[in-house]
C-alpha cells in the first residue's frame, strides 16, 4: 500500500506541474496562484516574493510581452518525505515575442526546484526556485507548413481557449 500512496503522491505533483504551464499559457492567474501554498515563495531570477503574488505579476508580463507561450515539463524528478517532497523538472520554455519585424522567439532550457507540502491532503508549492541552464532567440521565417493549417483550432490565451470550453461543455461542439 505504500508503494501506491507513494505513487499517487508524485501524480499529484506531476499535475501541479502541468497546472503550472497551462496557467501561464493560458494567462489563468488564478490557476498559475492555485499551485502555491498561500505562504510560498517563489525566485525567477527576474522576480523573488510570494507565490500568490508572481501569479499577477507573470501573467501580466507575458500578456504584455508575448504573443504565446509554450511551457513543457520534460523530466521530473520527485523524492518523497512524508508530507514533502524535493522535485527537480526541467521545463523547455518558447516565447514569442511581441512586435512588428522578424518572428523572435525566446527558447529556454531550465529546471525548477520545488519543495512542496502536503496538507489538508492537498499537494502545493512551499518554495519555488528557477534555474536558467541555456537560453537563444531564434529568428523564424515565414516558410509555409507542409500541411494546410487553416483548419486547426486557434490556441487562445484566455478562457476562450479549447480546453476551457472542453471543461465547461465536456466538448468542443
Amino acid at each position: 500500500m505504500a508503494d501506491l500512496d507513494e505513487l499517487l503522491a508524485k501524480q499529484d505533483i506531476i499535475e501541479v506541474l502541468h497546472m503550472y504551464c497551462r496557467g501561464v499559457d493560458r494567462l489563468d492567474e488564478e490557476l498559475v496562484r492555485g499551485i502555491y501554498h498561500e505562504d510560498a515563495y517563489d525566485d525567477h531570477g527576474y522576480w523573488k516574493g510570494r507565490g500568490w503574488d508572481f501569479a499577477p505579476f507573470v501573467v501580466g508580463r507575458l500578456r504584455e510581452a508575448n504573443d504565446w507561450t509554450t511551457h513543457s515539463i520534460t523530466n521530473a524528478l520527485i523524492e518523497l518525505r512524508g508530507d514533502k517532497a524535493l522535485c527537480e523538472s526541467q521545463v523547455m520554455v518558447h516565447l514569442k515575442r511581441r512586435g512588428a519585424g522578424p518572428v523572435l522567439v525566446d527558447v529556454m532550457g531550465a529546471r525548477y526546484v520545488d519543495r512542496f507540502s502536503r496538507r489538508d491532503g492537498v499537494w502545493k508549492i512551499d518554495e519555488r526556485t528557477v534555474v536558467l541552464d541555456w537560453h537563444k532567440v531564434e529568428s523564424w521565417g515565414a516558410e509555409s507548413a507542409p500541411i494546410p493549417l487553416d483548419d486547426f483550432t486557434t490556441g487562445q490565451r484566455d478562457r476562450g481557449d479549447a480546453i476551457y470550453i472542453m471543461q465547461e461543455k465536456l466538448t468542443l461542439r
